[in-house]
């Protein structure tokens, strides 16, 4: 099978768990992880923390939440009671003139900064979609029809059914949305492999039928070979029954005659 050539690889999927749970342990933010893997791998923040939340975090739940622990055991013994500011472990190439808020709440704004790198991250994997963070932000409609199966997922209209109300999302509805996502993308690989198997079925019972045709087609030949001997042979025997019937004729119907004393030819009774 032909693999894409940005492809996530073991490696990539280790390196980026060990360096989300570095941050998260020592005070730092997903997101920093995210830049600092995506300068190392070549890759947008976006698109690792799109890979960290779709697939690698799973694996790693529980180490994330010992991480978050030992992170406000951390911080509750550096600030002695007070309120400590994170500390970045990467600093990636910032523009000039660009600051951090750090008057916002360290959990808001890491969710704010998660939620505008999966909205960057969904315009770049569905540019035939609409905008996605035009749906991200806008409420969503209240539908009038019944919501499809999730077989049958949609990427916007799936992501606009997890917008509430206020038109804010949470780090747990982007997770419910990413899970029901890979869900979708399981399922249709799923589809492709039973239309591959099936596929593979189709082209043996078809080159079945075509060897059973061909056997049909010699046993017919073969049944008309031995009707037209039997025609034959019926001929030549009905033609020797005739022979031997008319001899026998040619036999009863010969006369017999027999010389007298006086030399005269005397018919003999049969």
């Amino acid at each position: 099978m032909k693999q894409r050539q940005d492809a996530w690889s073991e490696e990539n999927d280790l390196l980026l768990a060990e360096t989300v749970l570095r941050h998260v342990r020592e005070g730092s933010t997903q997101l920093n992880a995210f830049e600092e893997v995506g300068d190392k791998l070549n890759r947008t923040s976006a698109a690792c923390g799109f890979r960290w939340n779709a697939v690698v975090r799973h694996d790693y739940e529980k180490a994330l939440q010992l991480a978050k622990k030992q992170r406000k055991q951390r911080m509750r013994a550096l600030g002695k009671g007070q309120p400590v500011k994170k500390q970045l472990l990467y600093t990636p190439d910032m523009p000039e003139g660009a600051e951090v808020n750090s008057d916002v709440d360290f959990d808001e704004q890491e969710e704010l900064t998660m939620m505008s790198a999966l909205e960057s991250h969904m315009a770049e994997v569905m540019p035939e979609d609409e905008d996605v963070k035009t749906n991200l932000s806008s409420p969503a409609p209240v539908p009038k029809v019944a919501p499809q199966p999730a077989m049958n997922i949609n990427k916007t209209s799936n992501l606009n059914q997890f917008v509430p109300a206020t038109g804010r999302l949470t780090m747990k509805q982007v997770i419910s949305f990413l899970q029901s996502y890979q869900s979708s993308n399981e399922h249709s690989e799923a589809l492709v492999s039973e239309n591959r198997r099936l596929k593979r079925e189709n082209q043996e019972l078809y080159a079945q039928n075509e060897e059973l045709s061909k056997k049909v087609a010699r046993l017919e030949q073969d049944t008309v070979t031995v009707q037209e001997d039997y025609e034959t042979l019926m001929k030549i025997m009905n033609r020797a029954r005739k022979l031997v019937l008319f001899d026998e004729e040619d036999r009863s119907v010969s006369t017999t005659f027999k010389m007298d004393r006086n030399g005269n030819l005397e018919k003999m009774a049969e």
